[in-house]
């Protein structure tokens, strides 16, 4: 570096220039130091700033982050990991694992830090993104901004947590995430929250109404229509999960019951060429060049196969009911859990059956899908469903049930059909009397039951026919048919409205039982609402995954 120039002398009197003092020359020094220091402090803040521009532009994580190409596609590369399932995360611990997950939520903590609710079934891990030498920060910014409810490809180790996550299903693990990709990515915004859906439903959910969850919640309630509307988004609430696992659980219990008691499964049509039972409320539609019917139910199949020697039988399938009834435990179309079995000399041998079946579920769900009962009931905190302590179901005659009810202050008349508030109502005093949500009424007055029902030996406007009821609710129609062709065709004529024995569709019903048929006596559950009542829900469609009512039939 070149030397300071000295400083000027100030002229003499001679006119001689005088040599700097050496204070002068001492602050010239002091100053030249200073900006040597500066330069100095400049060069090195440049270095490291340099230094970590270049250590930010390495990604040490490329290859274990980024959004994978299409599944099946010619870019996508299996990677033949195998995959595991977080039911059984326990016996991984301190374990590297890959497995299939979507995003609950996802946060980004810090640069160097984001955290992760992650789902798999019903079981969902809180997950760990941290910045390290071995991590790069942009794979922990990617992980923190990856949208809810994209479909994710993780691997990470998993490790024991010293207190229980809250936030989590699995409370006592947690991974650490070393590998994340995105396998489907949700767009943003959702048309619907799952967040909200696994809240309650406002209401009965017959209107679409919102309203406040509670006391200082802003957050208003989705109604039910805005959730059907978006069914798949919504059918992915743990709740609703919970829901249909119950329902296909009912399905498999009413099967592995009756099997075991000799029931053959059978499938009849749904296409008819008359209207099943002679109702009103049947749908038409174009056979070809013909007029056809939706089935109303497998009744008249059922019969027929008894009297083709097929000694029980039992389905499950859809029925059809064209019926306006916008209510909360009515639908369009439902699935009907159906029997038929012949009997030796009493009907109630088959009501014995049809009680000790329900007695089965119910203790087999309580027993099998206690989780699932539980998760649903922590959001509709419903009183668990009671059944009568010696076993046997409460069985009331009609008659006294319409004795009950007056005795409770209403008023109807000793052959009226019970209204839904009086059936609920009823409900109400069994559970109080008999100890049991679950019930029979037997010997229904015969003018209000279909034309194929036995009369009642006792009194001839009573029938040999029975319902049974969930918290004061039918699910099961059922009674002894008549197997006599003459008397059958005698019924037909004399109901309200009158059936044509000889007309199409009806006629080779009638004709089966010439042949010689057993007496017989069966019924029909509705699958919905034996879900809907056992765990209290407040609307059947809940119970549908794509419920049809007399407003919907999309999506």
């Amino acid at each position: 570096m070149a030397e300071p120039a000295p400083a000027a002398a100030a002229p003499s009197d001679s006119g001689n220039p005088e040599p700097p003092s050496k204070n002068a020359l001492k602050k010239a020094q002091k100053e030249k130091e200073k900006a040597e220091k500066k330069a100095a402090a400049k060069a090195r803040e440049l270095a490291e700033r340099q230094k970590k521009e270049a250590a930010d532009g390495e990604d040490v994580s490329a290859g274990s982050y980024g959004e994978l190409p299409l599944c099946g596609s010619k870019d996508f590369k299996p990677s033949g990991a195998l995959r595991k399932d977080l039911s059984t995360i326990a016996d991984s611990e301190d374990t590297e694992i890959t497995f299939r997950c979507w995003v609950e939520n996802s946060r980004g903590q810090s640069a160097k830090l984001a955290f992760l609710n992650l789902r798999q079934g019903l079981n969902t891990v809180q997950a760990v993104v941290a910045a390290s030498e071995k991590l790069s920060k942009q794979m922990v910014k990617f992980s923190g901004n990856v949208s809810t409810e994209s479909t994710l490809v993780v691997t990470g180790l998993v490790k024991r947590v010293k207190e229980p996550i809250t936030s989590a299903t699995i409370k006592d693990f947690e991974i650490h995430i070393t590998k994340l990709f995105v396998e489907a990515k949700a767009e943003v915004p959702l048309p619907l929250q799952v967040e909200d859906a696994e809240r309650r439903l406002p209401g009965d959910g017959v209107g679409d109404i919102e309203e406040k969850q509670e006391e200082g919640d802003a957050r208003p309630l989705v109604g039910l229509n805005v959730r059907l509307d978006n069914r798949t988004i919504d059918l992915r609430a743990k709740i609703n999960h919970s829901i249909f696992i119950i329902k296909s659980g009912v399905c498999a219990l009413f099967q592995e019951f009756l099997s075991q008691k000799g029931f053959t499964l059978i499938h009849t049509p749904k296409i008819l060429g008359a209207a099943s039972e002679g109702g009103a409320s049947v749908f038409e539609l174009k056979y070809f060049d013909k007029t056809a019917y939706l089935a109303q139910s497998p009744q008249f199949y059922k019969q027929m196969l008894i009297a083709a020697r097929f000694q029980k039988v039992m389905e499950i399938g859809p029925v059809f009911r064209a019926e306006k009834s916008n209510t909360a435990r009515h639908l369009t179309e439902f699935t009907g859990l159906d029997l038929e079995m012949e009997f030796q000399e009493n009907y109630h041998e088959v009501m014995g059956v049809l009680e000790d079946l329900m007695l089965f579920i119910f203790k087999e769900l309580n027993a099998r899908y206690r989780k699932e009962t539980e998760l649903i009931r922590s959001v509709y905190h419903v009183e668990d469903f009671k059944l009568p302590e010696s076993g046997k179901v409460p069985r009331i005659p009609f008659q006294e049930g319409i004795k009950m009810l007056r005795e409770a202050g209403e008023e109807l008349g000793d052959y009226d059909d019970l209204t839904t508030p009086q059936e609920k109502h009823l409900g109400r005093l069994v559970l109080a009397k008999y100890g049991s949500d679950f019930y029979t009424l037997d010997q229904f007055p015969l003018a209000i039951r279909p034309a194929y029902t036995m009369p009642s030996a006792t009194d001839p406007q009573l029938s040999n026919s029975y319902d049974m009821f969930m918290r004061g609710q039918e699910i099961c129609s059922g009674a002894q048919r008549i197997h006599n062709a003459q008397l059958l065709s005698e019924m037909m004529r004399k109901h309200d409205p009158p059936i044509d024995p000889e007309a199409a569709g009806t006629k080779d019903y009638v004709d089966s039982f010439r042949y010689g048929c057993p007496p017989h006596a069966g019924g029909g559950f509705g699958l919905e609402r034996i879900v809907q009542f056992w765990l209290g829900l407040p609307n059947i469609r809940m119970c549908s995954l794509f419920p049809r009512d007399p407003g919907r039939f999309l999506p």
